[in-house]
């Protein structure tokens, strides 16, 4: 089922052609303050342009100070970093392997298929194995999450290959977490002037990709300032999200 959509309509707002939902105001833990922004935009496709995406949707709510939250998610449809079913059909490992998985509230986990093939063709299958084995023991003892430790942050960041979404385009494919991150952050400031860092987040956890080299907040205060996952996890198509830090007095 998908999640419940985050954008409320009293928190819509308009300015200068774009919309977007007003998140609110969250205090950090060294008494920073930030205002969230979650730009709405259209459906981001295959080979997108992040520079004028950024151009056209954040720039006219900018302001000096501001910083830009940038979904991972988008990022690969932009760089093209995207598998499709037809390139990643499961065998008999990502069958049976996927049957004994667990299925994860934060999206669609190697409990299916085609992501526990795609798993399989990333880091190969004696890894994947050893990983299903040590993940079925250590439940018994109840600690979750050895799969994916083992697995790594690359299969970690797979995103996709949706049944449950509310876009026919995720049922079909998966994207891949960008293995450059900073040289992406430094680039869109360059051509934008936006301070940026690469999130891929959802209702369970705020994954920092990487941030551009002059992005001013530290990483403790992204998190705060991302803790309650403004983008959302459904069908908000808000995937940029611009933080205004206010500064206490």
């Amino acid at each position: 089922m998908a999640s419940e959509s985050k954008n409320i309509e009293s928190q819509r707002r308009e300015e200068n052609g774009v919309e977007y939902f007003d998140r609110g105001e969250l205090t950090g833990r060294d008494g920073m303050k930030y205002r969230r922004f979650a730009i709405h935009t259209h459906f981001i496709e295959v080979g997108e342009d992040q520079a004028e995406l950024v151009k056209r949707y954040v720039l006219p709510l900018y302001q000096p100070g501001d910083v830009l939250s940038f979904g991972a998610k988008v990022m690969a449809m932009c760089t093209k970093n995207v598998v499709t079913k037809e390139e990643c059909e499961p065998g008999f490992w990502a069958k049976l392997l996927s049957r004994r998985a667990s299925e994860t509230v934060a999206g669609v986990g190697v409990h299916e298929p085609y992501k526990m093939q795609l798993a399989i063709k990333m880091v190969g299958l004696p890894k994947v194995l050893f990983a299903s084995a040590a993940s079925a023991v250590t439940k018994l003892f109840g600690k979750k999450g050895v799969f994916w430790k083992i697995v790594g942050p690359e299969v970690a960041g797979i995103d996709g290959f949706y049944y449950r979404s509310s876009f026919e385009r995720y049922k079909e494919i998966a994207l891949i977490n960008n293995d450059n991150p900073v040289e992406l952050c430094d680039a869109l400031e360059k051509a934008t002037g936006v301070p940026t860092v690469l999130m891929d987040a959802n209702d369970i956890d705020r994954n920092q990709l990487g941030k551009g080299t002059n992005f001013p907040l530290t990483d403790d205060q992204i998190q705060d300032a991302m803790k309650d996952n403004p983008s959302g996890q459904g069908d908000e198509l808000t995937p940029f999200i611009l933080i205004r830090p206010v500064r206490p007095a």
